[in-house]
């Protein structure tokens, strides 16, 4: 007999709901992020992380419910309708409520200076240095599920590492090598 054809799109579906593949689900405000928590919550599905959650600070307790991360903007807010309620405040506020929380970049050029980005999760919301600086290395591989491998330096692990001339989340600070 002739088998069935083979749907890829419900191969997807079956792991999904077997737990073998992980959802990175993006939205901006609370409203998606809790129809999909729902969505979710329903279906057991396994959530890494929330990209951009730029209102994740409102229902921080559901996103952490779900084990899942929070990767956001540090101070982008009213550039466009679905960013009206974004805080800077965000990073730390989803931090504090047990969120792995990253903050990233849709530009190429923000890129070059996360480490500058992860600052403003001190200035906004007065965590460590230590704690923000996780917020563009460690906290990414966890919510990436490779911190495994990558993410701290600690032997064994894959690293590229700058050593700079002072704290690298400083405006002033250098890449020295």
């Amino acid at each position: 007999s002739i088998e069935p054809r083979r749907d890829l799109q419900l191969d997807i579906l079956v792991e999904l709901l077997e737990r073998k593949r992980m959802i990175h689900i993006h939205s901006y405000r609370q409203d998606e992020i809790l129809m999909f928590a729902r969505v979710a919550q329903e279906f057991n599905l396994l959530v890494g992380t929330f990209q951009h959650v730029m209102e994740g600070y409102k229902v921080a307790d559901v996103i952490a419910g779900l084990g899942a991360g929070g990767s956001t903007f540090s101070d982008w807010w009213g550039y466009k309708m679905e960013v009206a309620d974004a805080i800077p405040f965000n990073g730390a506020l989803m931090h504090n409520a047990g969120v792995v929380t990253s903050f990233n970049s849709d530009s190429d050029e923000l890129a070059r200076h996360l480490n500058t980005e992860a600052a403003k999760a001190v200035k906004y919301g007065g965590l460590s240095e230590t704690e923000a600086f996780k917020f563009v290395t460690l906290n990414p591989a966890k919510q990436l599920k490779i911190d495994h491998r990558t993410g701290s330096l600690e032997v064994g692990k894959d690293a590229d590492f700058v050593i700079w001339s002072t704290s690298p989340l400083s405006t002033f600070s250098r890449a020295e090598q």
